[in-house]
């Protein structure tokens, strides 16, 4: 469970698991404070991260020579009037002396990491309210 706390002081959110915390927060621009990352800025990296370690894992599983991975995401910013979806952009840059077939295989399994699994299928939000 992750619990997003936020008071008084514009827009600083502190996120938490219970053993780790974030700060978010909206950049000067945006009348933040500019003390974490934007939420959509988040959610990039949590694709990019799951991203990663998933190459890693694989990589490590099949003993490939992989050394280093980079995930680079942005967002879309072009959206047309009505348009509901946004597209990111990634781009994994992989080093180590891997063959064509293990780079082909290694970007068959960024598709495959569970965030991304996430973001591409079908997503509910279910609301409720606490009331103290």
């Amino acid at each position: 469970m992750i619990t997003a706390h936020i008071q008084s002081e514009h827009y600083k959110t502190l996120l938490t698991n219970g053993r780790h915390t974030l700060i978010a927060d909206e950049s000067l621009e945006n009348k933040g404070l500019d003390k974490g990352m934007a939420p959509s800025e988040l959610l990039l990296s949590a694709l990019g991260a799951c991203t990663a370690i998933t190459l890693r894992m694989y990589a490590d599983r099949k003993e490939w020579p992989l050394r280093d991975v980079r995930v680079q995401l942005e967002l879309d910013p072009k959206q047309e009037a009505g348009q509901t979806g946004r597209n990111i952009t990634r781009t994994i840059h992989l080093e180590g002396d891997l063959d064509e077939s293990q780079r082909q295989r290694l970007m068959e399994i960024a598709e495959k990491c569970p965030v991304h699994l996430l973001l591409t299928g079908q997503i509910g939000i279910t609301t409720t309210e606490n009331v103290t």
